[in-house]
């Protein structure tokens, strides 16, 4: 195990040229080999973050770390430990299956033998060899899906990022992404995980943060997130977050049961 935390985030500031300030002053740490979430409405800088860490975007202040190296002044070493599982696909549609994991290796620097070698590995463990000489136009959905993941794991990465890894897809294909997720975690990659569905990231994740209007509302584990807030459960906590507390199963069924009192 690494002596450097898989991820470093320390003040990150982010303003763009018409004065909108995305991130303001953020820090968090993801330790090595840490499954680590966050959490945040939409807008509330959780994109821009990934792209500063991925080198999509520079900072305007502060700095990121993966692994130690610096994402803007050591950018190579940063970005060969990183890769990125994008809410969106984005997927070449006239590639074969190989020839999106070919591509994305060769571009990583990775020999011809090893490429062709972690290629079969992949498509194997994401149940697509029988795919792997067709077009990604031709995949359903949920292929385009494992491809994009695959393709995220070819240049074997300490760090992956998920962006809304399972958004549309239905609950089989969710579960077993997830058991994908955990297996590459056990193995002993980092993984920084953004999602709505709050009981993936109860299931998945040891630590969390919660990330609004550009800022780190608070981190920690699923039970001091709850005490933070005083309330019983990551969803409450959330709503909490954002201001809905109105919307929490506790106070919905509480407002039925007033109902039911009243009608009785």
């Amino acid at each position: 195990m690494s002596a450097s935390p898989a991820l470093e985030v320390t003040d990150l500031v982010k303003r763009y040229p018409n004065g909108m300030e995305a991130l303001k002053g953020v820090s968090l740490e993801i330790g090595a080999g840490e499954f680590f979430g966050l959490l945040g409405p939409n807008g509330a800088g959780k994109s821009t973050m990934i792209h500063c860490i991925t080198g999509l975007a520079r900072p305007t202040s502060g700095t990121v770390k993966v692994f130690g190296h610096d994402a803007v002044r050591n950018y190579r070493q940063a970005r060969e430990a990183v890769a990125l599982a994008p809410q969106e696909i984005n997927l070449d549609m006239f590639l074969t299956l190989e020839e999106t994991l070919d591509l994305h290796g060769g571009y990583f620097g990775m020999s011809r033998s090893d490429r062709r070698e972690r290629a079969a590995e992949l498509l194997e463990a994401f149940s697509l060899t029988s795919k792997r000489q067709e077009r990604t136009r031709t995949l359903s959905g949920g292929m385009k899906r494992r491809l994009t993941l695959a393709r995220a794991l070819m240049h074997r990465p300490r760090l992956l990022i998920l962006d809304e890894p399972t958004a549309g897809v239905d609950i089989e294909l969710r579960l077993e992404l997830w058991q994908y997720i955990e297996k590459i975690n056990s193995e002993g990659t980092s993984v920084m995980l953004t999602t709505h569905y709050l009981e993936e990231a109860e299931r998945l994740c040891d630590h969390i943060a919660f990330i609004n209007h550009g800022e780190i509302a608070a981190q920690g584990t699923i039970p001091e997130l709850t005490a933070r807030y005083g309330v019983s459960t990551l969803e409450d906590a959330y709503l909490t977050l954002v201001g809905r507390q109105e919307l929490s199963r506790a106070h919905l069924g509480g407002e039925a049961e007033k109902i039911e009192e009243t009608a009785a």
